[in-house]
């Protein structure tokens, strides 16, 4: 089983992803882009290796305007190289990587123009994972579309469309119920009937379901049906709702107790769990973290060592409390732990916790900055008790300093992202 993240890191150096408007898409804009976006999705994968994430949705913005012949420079052959040489370290990694085109690419539309867009569209995705040289357990993931004042005949528009489709592509792809208009029963009858598998997302269920007496369970069993050897690992996507927002908003953080709950409800073989949330790489990490059979009090020290100070900021008793719960070095209380975590992020910080969080950091600085460094620090933290200025202008001043001193265990830290 893998668990896995969508399109961004959070507190990853040297991961974001770039674009620009469309009227800077030239050539020469557009090949800095692609090249620095490469690198970029280098960088991810690299960091997803070492915290043994195997299972990443590449964004669909890698390449500016991929789809569109607004690009028209021959990216798959000016970066082939370099695409080859992340598809290699996905590959030895054990990596599984996938695409998910947004909201406008509807192929079940009945407006032909939009049809066309969304195979190009569909085109493009799949040009990037060929360049990468990744099989095709890497799928591309599509909703239906819209109703149309008629889902059957919708449905069976998108069947018909589908046959429009390159070979290359209908080996890619796979479809996924929806929160609003396709319930995963609909998605089912539609990926039957072209043979093709169906990805089920818990919250989108949960919102528009079918059948409630069906646990989610049941479904994924269902579903695992249109899996076939060749598709690689059943894939299902798992996300929460947000309990401030809308219905179907994406939580946050993944909250480790409903997760457990979940994950225990489930059969986990061969199965891999794509989650959608806001924190990205570090919910899937703690997701891996706490399935992990492999329990070793390291692990949490590490990802300790880059909470600690966002904690000390947020609620300095949950700090005391971690800090005592990481003393017994035989145990794994990895489901304390990162509950205690969630509990600090939920607190609102105070400027007494902010200014100590702030002077915890400066101590890695005082005996080695310049005394300018020092004045700047100092009048920041005065700025900040008569409310002149902003904790963002203190943390910009410590990171600034992260980088020139070369600290590294601060620059791992997601105090300066959270």
């Amino acid at each position: 089983m893998s668990i896995g993240y969508a399109c961004r890191t959070v507190g990853v150096p040297y991961t974001d992803l770039k674009s620009c408007t469309l009227k800077n898409a030239n050539g020469a804009n557009l090949y800095k882009l692609i090249d620095h976006n490469l690198s970029a999705l280098e960088n991810i994968i690299d960091y997803n290796i070492i915290n043994n994430v195997k299972l990443f949705r590449i964004g669909s913005d890698l390449i500016p305007f991929g789809s569109s012949s607004v690009n028209n420079i021959l990216w798959g052959e000016l970066f082939a190289e370099k695409f080859l040489k992340i598809g290699e370290k996905i590959k030895e990694s054990k990596m599984r990587v996938s695409m998910h085109p947004g909201q406008y690419t509807v192929l079940n539309s009945p407006d032909e123009g939009i049809v066309k867009r969304a195979i190009q569209d569909l085109n493009y995705h799949t040009q990037v994972l060929e360049c990468l040289g990744v099989g095709q357990e890497h799928k591309i993931v599509l909703h239906i579309g819209g109703v149309y004042n008629d889902k059957k005949v919708a449905s069976q528009r998108f069947i018909t469309h589908y046959h429009y489709l390159d070979e290359s592509v209908k080996r890619r792809l796979v479809i996924e119920n929806d929160d609003k208009s396709y319930t995963i029963d609909n998605v089912l009858e539609i990926g039957i009937a072209l043979n093709t598998p169906v990805i089920f997302d818990n919250l989108h269920h949960a919102i528009n379901a079918y059948d409630k007496e069906k646990s989610d369970d049941d479904w994924i069993k269902v579903c695992k049906k249109t899996w076939q050897k060749k598709d690689g690992n059943q894939k299902i996507h798992y996300s929460q709702q947000d309990p401030l927002k809308k219905i179907g908003s994406h939580s946050h953080t993944i909250r480790i107790d409903e997760f457990i709950r979940f994950y225990e409800g489930i059969e986990t073989e061969k199965l891999d769990i794509m989650l959608e949330v806001k924190d990205k790489n570090l919910s899937a990490v703690k997701c891996i973290n706490a399935t992990n059979k492999d329990k070793k009090i390291q692990t949490l020290e590490m990802e300790w060592g880059k909470y600690k100070y966002t904690v000390l900021e947020s609620s300095p008793s949950d700090y005391l409390e971690i800090r005592k719960l990481l003393t017994n070095k035989s145990d794994y209380p990895v489901i304390s732990f990162y509950n205690l975590i969630e509990s600090a992020l939920q607190k609102e910080c105070t400027a007494r916790n902010t200014i100590n969080a702030a002077l915890h950091i400066w101590g890695y600085f005082k005996n080695i900055a310049e005394d300018k460094e020092k004045n700047r620090f100092l009048k920041s933290i005065e700025d900040y008790k008569q409310e002149k200025t902003s904790v963002r202008t203190i943390k910009n001043n410590l990171w600034k300093m992260s980088i020139k001193y070369q600290q590294p265990y601060l620059l791992g830290s997601y105090y300066f992202v959270l």
